[in-house]
């Protein structure tokens, strides 16, 4: 079940996100989609570059990840990569436990 108020949370977060190539927040920018969240933290959503071969996607990615593990109540994250050229690689490096 989603929780509400972790998803306004981690949403009011990535606000502050921006993206340098268009200064721009991620949020608007529609680059985070999917977002879940359930009551013991546990959050999934996937982040989609602005192009196939975004030259910032790898620490737009990370900023986005380490914005989310900011938010008070998460616990882990589940970040799925699409519409990128090493999606999969990208992919397994986001979603590798500090």
């Amino acid at each position: 079940m989603n929780d509400p108020t972790l998803v306004r949370g981690i949403l009011d977060r990535l606000r502050s996100v921006i993206d340098p190539e268009t200064n721009v927040d991620v949020i608007r920018m529609r680059l985070v989609e999917g977002l879940e969240a359930d009551e013991e933290g546990r959050v999934s959503y996937t982040f989609r570059p602005s192009s196939f071969v975004c030259p910032i996607a790898v620490p737009l990615a990370l900023e986005i990840k380490f914005a989310v593990a900011e938010v008070d109540g998460v616990s882990k994250q589940q970040i799925g990569i699409d519409g990128y050229t090493m999606a999969e690689e990208l992919e397994r490096l986001i979603n590798e436990e500090n």
